[in-house]
């Protein structure tokens, strides 16, 4: 009597059998799958490049990149490279270095399509130069604060000309902290006069304060205190002066009624109004 084969219950079998369908399948996808083309040898280098560079690979990327900008200087892409190997000191830390490439490029290509993304970077990079530390210690009297101030420059001058960028409200947002900071350093020499009844030097000291870092949370108080210093320099028209910039510009601050009430005391009186401040 005829006997069909017994089928093998070896467990290999079937994982060969679904690894080789799998492979083959592969294969077919391999084979049917169309190879990138690149417009130009440019464009391909330059994405070799890019990808080094999102792989942190600095030292290859910075070869092919250098290579695209040297040898295809008129192209897209090369014009694209030099963008790349600003982003590459960026990346590295190396930021003044990083800084001053942003800034090369926004002066050679200002028409290109990509000069208001070098131009924040360039800014960025001064503010990121500051220690990590930065915002937190030592205090900010004994700080250094020159770099920053370059950054605060910066980022204004950015906003002023690139007020629809997409990187403008966070270049915003940055200025204000930074202006916080170094409205911080003439608020402590303000103190520091005023405590030594030196009036010149506290307005002085004031008066740049509002002047360079306007918006800043101790802009309200500083034009508060201002009116009081020209007071006692006996500068009544300046004192009102700083008085209704406060109202107008701060309209909900907390010094605004005392503001409005010494104010109008001012225009009616023909003698010096008595300083709230005594």
């Amino acid at each position: 009597m005829f006997r069909a084969p017994m089928r093998s219950r070896n467990p290999i079998w079937p994982i060969a059998a679904a690894a080789t369908l799998s492979f083959l399948t592969l294969s077919a996808c391999a084979k049917s799958a169309p190879a990138v083309k690149y417009e130009s040898p440019a464009e391909e280098d330059y994405v070799a490049g890019v990808s080094d560079l999102e792989d942190r690979d600095f030292a290859r990327a910075q070869r092919i990149l250098e290579r695209v900008r040297t040898k295809y200087p008129y192209s897209k892409y090369g014009v694209l490279a030099e963008l790349r190997l600003a982003d590459l000191r960026y990346d590295q830390g190396k930021f003044i270095e990083a800084a001053d490439a942003y800034q090369t490029f926004v002066k050679i290509h200002p028409s290109s399509p990509d000069v208001d993304y070098a131009a924040y970077r360039a800014a960025l990079s001064r503010a990121n130069d500051a220690p990590s530390d930065f915002f937190f210690f030592p205090a900010v009297y004994e700080r250094d604060l020159a770099q920053v101030g370059k950054a605060a420059e910066g980022l204004a001058l950015f906003v002023e000309k690139y007020p629809g960028s997409k990187y403008a409200p966070e270049a915003r947002e940055k200025l204000a902290k930074i202006r916080d900071v170094l409205a911080e350093r003439d608020w402590y020499a303000f103190e520091f006069y005023k405590k030594r009844e030196k009036w010149q030097g506290a307005a002085w000291r004031l008066e740049r304060l509002t002047k360079d870092y306007p918006g800043s949370t101790r802009e309200p108080e500083a034009l508060w205190q201002l009116a009081d210093t020209y007071l006692k320099l006996s500068e009544r028209y300046r004192a009102q002066q700083a008085l209704q910039q406060l109202i107008v510009k701060f309209p909900e601050s907390k010094q605004r009624a005392s503001a409005e009430k010494l104010l109008a005391e001012l225009r009616i009186q023909p003698e010096p109004a008595a300083s709230p401040w005594k």
